[in-house]
């Protein structure tokens, strides 16, 4: 019994990614951490040992094992997780823009599914899911006692399949929304003209997005010509993605200086990530549209923008996820992604729990609108989400005065208020451009 414990505690320290570091003789507090460190995992092997041995029903030792660290990681903050082989290989497929499911980018809080954003023009934003909406049951099945995987596990399956999910909305009772599954192909880069000002959306930041987004530029200056005005970049309900395309995105428009920088417990690993020469907008006007939806990458492109003076932002302050998660490969093909640095925008500003506040507040002024950009939960309600950093003590630049809803009876032009007050004031630059080049 003893050299299985004590094997069993060997295969455990593996699986928990520990390392024994030899400590000079004079390191006391050192060898006590480690001490206590060991006396944990003893005890996290004997409990294994006695579930193994007493537990009412056989237990699968992998399982077991799997479920441990899940719980390691999900207690650390609410990004942190383990990816078993399966999970793996999606979020792999994830990232290069096509999967299969409903279409929604999802957390889990208190126990329950939150959609930060259904993805544009996917079964879930045909039925009406919204940001916000909080996830109980699927089919029929309570959520809680579930990981975030294992959630996201059960909303996918066989493309043409039914899903029925119990949907909890403020202001509303409880109701069911029953989605069609289907291969879900994210084209992350949507553009058109609005007159003379190119629009461009980026609904999130897969390995596609920095040339969807040339392709973009170059068929809005086809369209428009000459006369082009400026871009409305429109990052709105945007959750985020990858962090080397939210660099990409934002060296576009960006000549020189510093991106976005990385910073973890040691000092010596901070990245620095800097612009190079050429901007794809040739210095036109850029408004950069942002709400509690826009996370995490959309924040970094946002605030480079902004602590840089190329762009104006314009809409509600954005959601506050500052930290980078890197995901470690283990072996038997899973992986962790693990919370390893907050990143700080070239100002040195960390977002994390804070967000990005617009230079002109825009708040939504249709019914619609109001109920996509309501208040919402932030990174910063979120269970066990860090904190923010008490050290980034800086000013944010300077603001606009804010500007309120729409007063009634005002201008119909446009169905999306936020918009029409971003190309509202790209045309006015554009204006003032000219008549200063008159002179």
């Amino acid at each position: 019994m003893t050299n299985r414990i004590l094997s069993t505690l060997s295969a455990a320290m593996l699986a928990l990614g520990v390392i024994a570091w030899s400590v000079p003789a004079l390191a006391v507090d050192a060898k006590k951490n480690d001490e206590e460190t060991y006396r944990l995992l003893s005890l996290f092997g004997d409990v294994f040992e006695r579930v193994r041995a007493e537990y009412v029903e056989p237990p699968s030792e992998e399982e077991m094992i799997e479920a441990a660290i899940t719980g390691m990681l999900a207690a650390l903050d609410p990004h942190s997780s383990y990816l078993n082989a399966k999970n793996y290989q999606e979020m792999q497929v994830n990232t290069r823009g096509e999967f299969g499911g409903l279409g929604i980018q999802v957390t889990m809080e208190a126990g329950f599914v939150k959609v930060i954003s259904p993805i544009d023009d996917t079964p879930a934003f045909r039925a009406g899911i919204e940001s916000g909406d909080i996830i109980t049951h699927l089919d029929g099945e309570s959520v809680q006692g579930l990981t975030l995987a294992q959630a996201v596990d059960k909303m996918r399956g066989k493309v043409g399949s039914d899903i029925r999910i119990t949907v909890v909305r403020e202001g509303r009772e409880p109701f069911d929304v029953t989605i069609t599954r289907s291969v879900i192909k994210i084209t992350s880069v949507r553009s058109h003209t609005e007159g003379k000002v190119g629009y461009v959306r980026i609904t999130s930041f897969n390995e596609q997005t920095d040339k969807g987004l040339d392709r973009a530029i170059k068929k809005l200056k086809d369209e428009i010509g000459k006369d082009i005005q400026g871009y409305v970049l429109d990052l709105r309900n945007n959750p985020g993605g990858l962090l080397d395309q939210a660099i990409a995105v934002s060296d576009a428009f960006l000549d020189r200086g510093e991106i976005v920088s990385t910073r973890s417990r040691k000092p010596e690993d901070t990245q620095r990530f800097n612009a190079r020469e050429g901007d794809l907008a040739e210095g036109l006007p850029v408004v950069v549209l942002i709400n509690g939806g826009s996370a995490s990458a959309s924040e970094i492109v946002a605030g480079a923008l902004q602590d840089h003076r190329r762009a104006v932002l314009l809409g509600t302050k954005s959601f506050g996820k500052g930290s980078v998660q890197t995901i470690m490969p283990l072996s038997g093909s899973g992986a962790m992604r693990l919370t390893t640095a907050r990143y700080y925008t070239p100002s040195g500003r960390s977002i994390q729990a804070k967000g990005v506040e617009p230079d002109i507040v825009v708040k939504p002024a249709k019914y619609e609108e109001i109920k996509a950009d309501r208040p919402r939960r932030s990174e910063a309600d979120l269970r066990g989400a860090l904190d923010a950093d008490k050290k980034d003590e800086k000013a944010d630049p300077g603001k606009a005065p804010a500007e309120g809803e729409a007063k009634s009876g005002e201008s119909d032009e446009a169905q999306d208020y936020q918009l029409a007050r971003a190309l509202d004031l790209i045309r006015g630059l554009a204006i003032m451009n000219q008549n200063a080049s008159a002179k």
